[in-house]
């Protein structure tokens, strides 16, 4: 066959070579033909999903376990707007992601045409940035551009939109790949290190509240010995789960369900509360600081949000880690939080309470105590979002940071499938465990076929109640009656099995442990159906409402 001339599609995907790129996820289309014939002639391993929106959320979970761009990819109009809640995850979230769209030729841009929609303008709420190719000598600039946006603190979502004319237009010889560079780390000035030493050494009862920039800057470690070294509790978002080990005398645990729990106690008698890598999009000031009377210590890789409830009186803005080793140096404190200590002990034997619980439907605290206890401490567990996602926030404590991936700025139902996808493919020498509600994994199920083919044999634990399980909870508090959330359910074993992957179903609560230890050992996607019983949910609305009295 004769050797076609160098495009602007192949010098596209040498550029994503350059860029280290080792995953492209998603579906071909009539308009992304030449980027499907540059990227089969490549080093790099095209998954061919089942929807657009899976391809996004594998990008997405690829991007926050690495830090390097997750890449997806797809046709023109209904193609490219699928990708919109994976995408928009992404930016919300804090993952470094990059779309590639399909378009029309430019030709056609200035009529109605067929499926053509202005991607730009669609994409430009929900990326750092986006570009449509309209020169050939530009794609190397666009995908460097397009790349650091998207790596950079805070990471987020970019696009690039490529015509189809474009995309097949001859490209020079002269024309490479732009060199990756790595940005040096930039670290917080000398006075605010000492300014905000000197806040912590007089402040009575400090917290740390932890976020998200905790695990990108892979500051965990330092966070760890700050706060055992100065003896201050730590109480982390959802996204910053494992920042601190659960079992360290200091870790108060996860904040963020609707309901004031044992952290907001924690924070409300707070004289300064430490934000470290904190984003408002985790968890808003309004909920911890709702008179905005709080004095704040800001600790991170960006200045402090705009808000009219967090306004730091210092802000130390450089690397994490070293920020945080620089204050200790300056810092010292002997007294113990005895009051948060106190409320630890509480949530402790709380916590234990459930190991035995033999109820079944089984309680979604006992769940996650026997999923604790299969889960090595660096595997990964990828939560769906739904009323599990709050027993999995307030129950599944972590050793390690980016163990437990929780979607908590965007919050969108269906990326457990497809991320534990990226994840075993990031990991594979890890267990990973996909947990869904039902009405989650109906959403991207599909992508258990992607799963058999890509070779990612992970678990899914469906907790299977029948019914979107969070509204109804919601739906309970407010109004005493549920309506319009329940549903039936196909046999999921069965619909495992059509599959080519393997169903189990649990019958009572001691099968279980078994039956995940089994279900890891499988060379093959596996999901278990778990009845549970979330009358659980409105019985820990009570029972928090009594304790924020109690404490």
């Amino acid at each position: 066959m004769e050797k076609l001339e160098r495009n602007a599609a192949d010098l596209l995907v040498e550029c994503l070579q350059e860029e280290g790129v080792e995953y492209i996820f998603g579906i071909p289309g009539e308009e992304n033909l030449a980027m499907m014939n540059a990227i089969f002639s490549s080093p790099i391993c095209f998954i061919t999903t089942r929807h657009e929106q899976g391809a996004a959320f594998m990008a997405d979970v690829y991007g926050r376990l690495t830090g390097r761009a997750g890449v997806c990819l797809a046709t023109l109009g209904p193609g490219a707007t699928n990708l919109v809640t994976g995408v928009a995850d992404a930016d919300s979230d804090g993952a470094p992601l990059v779309a590639i769209t399909g378009q029309v030729g430019t030709e056609r841009m200035h009529i109605t045409g067929h499926q053509f929609l202005d991607l730009s303008k669609m994409f430009e709420p929900i990326t750092k940035r986006t570009k449509m190719v309209v020169r050939p000598d530009t794609v190397n600039e666009i995908v460097r551009l397009a790349f650091k946006y998207a790596e950079s603190e805070k990471p987020r979502a970019t696009h690039i939109d490529l015509p189809v004319n474009i995309a097949k237009m001859p490209v020079a010889e002269t024309e490479k790949p732009m060199k990756k560079k790595i940005a040096p780390k930039e670290y917080a000035e000398l006075d605010t290190v000492q300014d905000a030493a000197g806040m912590i050494f007089r402040a009575k009862n400090p917290v740390i509240l932890a976020g998200c920039g905790v695990v990108r800057g892979r500051a965990a470690k330092e966070l760890t010995e700050f706060a055992t070294r100065l003896k201050i509790p730590v109480v982390n978002t959802m996204m910053a789960k494992g920042v601190i080990p659960f079992d360290n005398q200091y870790a108060m645990w996860t904040i963020g369900i609707p309901q004031k729990d044992y952290q907001n106690k924690i924070l409300e008698a707070a004289d300064l509360v430490i934000a470290v890598g904190y984003d408002i999009v985790e968890y808003a000031p309004a909920k911890w600081n709702p008179q905005g009377t709080v004095d704040i210590v800001h600790i991170d890789m960006r200045p402090a949000h705009i808000n009219k409830l967090y306004q730091p009186e210092v802000e130390v803005v450089g690397d994490i880690a070293d920020s945080l080793i620089q204050i200790a140096r300056r810092s010292s404190r002997n007294e113990e939080p005895v009051r948060a200590l106190e409320i630890k002990q509480k949530m402790v034997e709380e916590h234990q309470s459930y190991e035995h619980d033999n109820a079944f439907p089984m309680k979604p605290q006992r769940i996650l105590n026997d999923v604790r206890k299969v889960m090595g401490a660096e595997d990964i567990v990828i939560s769906d979002v739904g009323a599990h996602k709050m027993w999995v926030a307030r129950h599944y404590n972590c050793y390690e940071p980016n163990t437990c991936i929780i979607s908590n700025g965007f919050a969108t139902m269906g990326i457990a499938v497809p991320g534990a996808i990226g994840a075993k493919l990031v990991h594979p020498e890890k267990k990973v465990l996909a947990v869904c509600g039902d009405g989650g994994f109906m959403m991207n199920c599909q992508e258990l076929e992607t799963a058999l083919r890509a070779g990612t044999p992970f678990v899914t634990l469906i907790f299977n109640d029948a019914s979107y399980g969070l509204i109804k909870w919601k739906q309970m508090d407010q109004y005493q009656r549920s309506c319009y959330v329940d549903f039936t359910n196909p046999d999921f074993v069965k619909f495992a099995e059509s599959m080519g992957a393997i169903g189990y179903r649990i019958e009572k609560a001691e099968e279980l442990i078994p039956t995940l230890e089994k279900a890891f050992e499988q060379k093959v996607p596996v999901i278990i159906d778990c009845p549970v019983d979330y009358s659980e949910n409105t019985k820990l609305t009570a029972h928090l409402r009594e304790l924020m009295e109690e404490l």
